[in-house]
């Protein structure tokens, strides 16, 4: 992957949900930090919860001080229909987001209907979303790079 030197993202993650979403964040970290993708502690930013998140990616992103935006939050189906008015709106606002700014914001919000599947996606393993968000939104910029470049 050819990036631009010295690339800069941040993390949002979700408060709500903080034993799944510690786990996507420390699968981001990590992969990034074997990428050589480093981050500081005040490259993430905590939300209280996934609907508040698309707001804050969106001001990251227009701030102008990051490449990209890792979006990781927990959205676990209960008895009422919130689950799926929380989950369309983080989904609709995040993708509105991305494209207003021009710049990746990745959606690491897990929608299951158990803890047991949200537990699943965030252990230390493979199978954790918070590495596929972190990689989608470098691979997104390398591409982007790439088009970029032949635009010129």
């Amino acid at each position: 992957m050819t990036l631009q030197p010295a690339l800069r993202l941040a993390i949002v993650v979700s408060r709500f949900n903080e034993t799944v979403t510690g786990g996507l964040r420390r699968g981001a970290e990590t992969w990034l930090a074997q990428q050589g993708i480093s981050l500081t502690p005040q490259d993430v930013y905590e939300a209280p919860g996934a609907f508040e998140i698309p707001l804050i990616a969106q001001t990251l992103a227009r701030s102008g001080r990051y490449d990209g935006v890792i979006c990781l939050g927990c959205v676990i189906k209960g008895d009422t229909a919130h689950f799926e008015f929380i989950s369309l709106g983080a989904a609709t606002g995040l993708m509105q987001a991305t494209l207003a700014t021009e710049v990746p914001i990745t959606f690491g919000i897990l929608t299951t209907y158990t803890d047991e599947q949200a537990l699943a996606r965030s252990r230390e393993d493979a199978h954790n979303k918070g590495i596929e968000a972190a990689a989608a939104c470098v691979q997104a910029l390398a591409l982007l790079h790439r088009i970029r470049a032949i635009a010129v």
